[in-house]
């Protein structure tokens, strides 16, 4: 739950910088081309840890404020140790996490205070794809279904339409509802 700080702050959005932002990128197309990056290092078995912290943006090479690790595993139902979520797992948090702050900062642009504002995000997947015993079965999901609660000081009907516009919105959902050309380089030693 957030609340108004001041005028400019909604939701704990700036939206004085939101809109500033905007007006930026339309002044300067080429500061919204931005380059994202993660490493990822395997430790045992199924598990691996990523590292997330310089990107590209606004012109320049830039950094987080901290490195951000992440560790990924299977559950030992899967061959894993569970030392983290499955890579699976972490598609739906980085849909419901870019879901959520699309919906933020709509909210905020568009004068919405929100009380609350909660997701459940599911996916389901065959195991006989990723185990190749049955060619007919993709790896990835079969489906996912997002459900989200939006409390605030709007009619209904607008705050679903924040839910909609931030769906349009989405660079998560984006991906995976597009085909994004992927390219694999491999070294040996």
């Amino acid at each position: 739950m957030t609340s108004t700080v001041n005028e400019s702050t909604r939701n704990g959005v700036d939206t004085a910088t939101l809109f500033a932002t905007l007006d930026a990128v339309k002044a300067a197309p080429e500061a919204a081309k931005f380059q994202f990056r993660t490493g990822n290092e395997w430790i045992s078995g199924t598990h691996s840890r990523g590292t997330i912290h310089g990107f590209f943006g606004v012109g320049e090479e830039r950094t987080h404020e901290r490195s951000f690790h992440f560790d990924a595993d299977h559950p030992a139902v899967l061959v894993g140790r569970d030392n983290g979520p499955t890579p699976v797992e972490y598609v739906l948090h980085a849909l419901a996490a870019c879901m959520t702050a699309g919906l933020a900062n709509i909210a905020a642009a568009r004068g919405i205070h929100l009380t609350e504002v909660r997701s459940t995000i599911t996916g389901d997947i065959d195991l006989n794809g990723i185990l190749g015993l049955n060619p007919n079965v993709r790896n990835g999901y079969q489906g996912i279904a997002v459900r989200f609660t939006v409390k605030g000081d709007a009619a209904p009907e607008k705050l679903r339409e924040l839910v909609e516009q931030s769906r349009a919105r989405s660079a998560v959902y984006d991906i995976l509802t597009n085909t994004v050309p992927i390219t694999i380089d491999v070294a040996t030693g």
